[in-house]
């Protein structure tokens, strides 16, 4: 009887069973680090602390960006959102905040090179242009030569040289290794850089502060250095507060990554060419231990959700944003209900609208 039950005229019709590969996975990534009860994870350089220091380091050289609402995203999405616009940030995105943060610290720590370098599709390059002019520094930038020609045009206003590479992360980093040699240079990177995070978690620092009762951030994740740096400032804070992660389906190592418990970069080349420009990166490997820690969730949207996010943002709160940008006001819009089924609990989200530095001859609804 125990054998043949549940069969009925040859069917197997037991029960369907909550125990998954999904929720196997999902429990190792929540136990990963425990070894006998006791939390083993790599106590990590950025934290509270040093994003506080990183705030009095870059205060009265970047903006204390305003937060905007809007009731008509409120009403399309179902949640009462505040947009960050670090896209009226100095230069144009929250890449200055880091990049800064950064800089100031070069000569504390030994460094005595007059040129910093890196590589950038364009927001981290302008951010580090400005840094250095601040510092006076000489940057030398390395830029993929499908950078949008505002980004190369704010880069060169800024003083910094420019040398194009390959739009892969291999030739990314392998021309500005070249350049460090070259000029005998030092690099700052774009995002896996602790100093950096620290100064990219002052704006969520600053959200908090905006409003009180926040219950969820949500920021785009392309190298990761912004989303680990809200992540702990935000935590450190406010522990019971969601960091959610917001990435292109045609770039989406991190939500990859986080499903196999382990760095799984982008495909370089990709299959598809992601709109969102400012996260064809994959994650740093800095960045990676923070996230494990750290974040809640992260969610992918396609490239039409993300232009017509973008397009919603132009046309009904009249402000420029990027793609990038556009990526968890995709989520909160048509991923909605993935968002309320893993956390019913989110009323207040904070929206990150992380840059607006876009080429007008080149909007992407006339693509899409």
């Amino acid at each position: 009887r125990r054998r043949i039950e549940g069969f009925v005229g040859g069917l197997m019709v037991a029960p369907k069973l909550p125990l998954t590969l999904d929720s196997v996975l999902a429990a190792r990534r929540r136990i990963e680090g425990f070894v006998g009860g006791l939390m083993v994870a790599p106590k990590l350089p950025l934290t509270l602390d040093s994003v506080l220091a990183a705030r009095r380091r870059i205060e009265g050289f970047v903006h204390r960006t305003p937060i905007l609402t809007c009731g008509y995203l409120d009403r399309l999405s179902g949640f009462k959102l505040f947009f960050k616009c670090e896209n009226l940030q100095k230069t144009g995105s929250f890449k200055v905040r880091g990049a800064l943060n950064a800089v100031s610290l070069l000569g504390e720590k030994g460094n005595t090179s007059s040129t910093v370098v890196t590589h950038s599709s364009g927001n981290h390059a302008q951010a580090l242009a400005l840094a250095a002019k601040l510092k006076g520094l000489h940057a030398h930038i390395v830029m993929p030569n499908i950078t949008t020609r505002i980004k190369k045009e704010a880069v060169l206003d800024y003083g910094a040289e420019i040398t194009e590479c390959e739009p892969t992360d291999k030739s990314r980093k392998e021309t500005a290794a070249k350049i460090v040699q070259q000029v005998n240079g030092v690099f700052v990177s774009p995002a896996n850089d602790f100093d950096v995070m620290a100064g990219q978690g002052t704006l969520a620092l600053e959200m908090l502060e905006q409003v009180e009762d926040l219950d969820c951030i949500m920021a785009a994740v392309g190298g990761g250095g912004m989303i680990s740096g809200v992540c702990v400032a935000a935590k450190s804070s406010k522990p019971e507060i969601k960091v959610i992660a917001a990435e292109p389906t045609a770039a989406n190592d991190c939500a990859r990554s986080l499903a196999a418990g382990q760095l799984v970069p982008n495909k370089s080349p990709p299959d598809v060419l992601t709109i969102a420009d400012g996260v064809r990166v994959s994650l740093g490997d800095k960045c990676w231990l923070v996230i494990q820690q750290y974040l809640d969730h992260v969610i992918t949207v396609s490239e039409e959700q993300i232009a017509s996010a973008m397009r919603v943002v132009w046309e009904r709160m009249k402000l420029i944003i990027e793609p990038s940008a556009a990526l968890p006001v995709a989520v909160v819009l048509y991923k909605g209900e993935e968002v309320r089924r893993r956390f019913p609990q989110l009323k207040n989200i904070g929206i990150v609208l992380c840059g607006g530095n876009v080429d007008l001859d080149k909007l992407p609804w006339n693509k899409i």
